[in-house]
């Protein structure tokens, strides 16, 4: 695996991550740890929600993209060595 250095980084530059599917069970675990709104645990209430049904908290996409990002690029930085 390669090895990145700051000085390869460029403005503009994409860095494709990976991708990661987040099941119900996990968005509403989650929820029930670190973020207990109505709209993240309980079907209904979401649905009665603005956002019409059961939504991951906004921590947890946060935590799921910091993997993506660390497993994807971070472990390549030469700094990390």
């Amino acid at each position: 695996m390669r090895q990145i250095h700051l000085d390869d980084l460029e403005p503009g530059q994409v860095h494709h991550l990976g991708r990661r599917m987040v099941t119900r069970d996990e968005i509403v675990a989650f929820a029930r740890e670190w973020d207990p709104q109505p709209f993240h645990l309980d079907e209904a209430a979401a649905a009665a929600s603005i956002y019409g049904g059961l939504i991951a908290s906004g921590w947890h996409t946060v935590c799921v993209f910091m993997r993506l990002y660390a497993d994807g690029l971070l472990a390549r930085a030469a700094a990390i060595r």
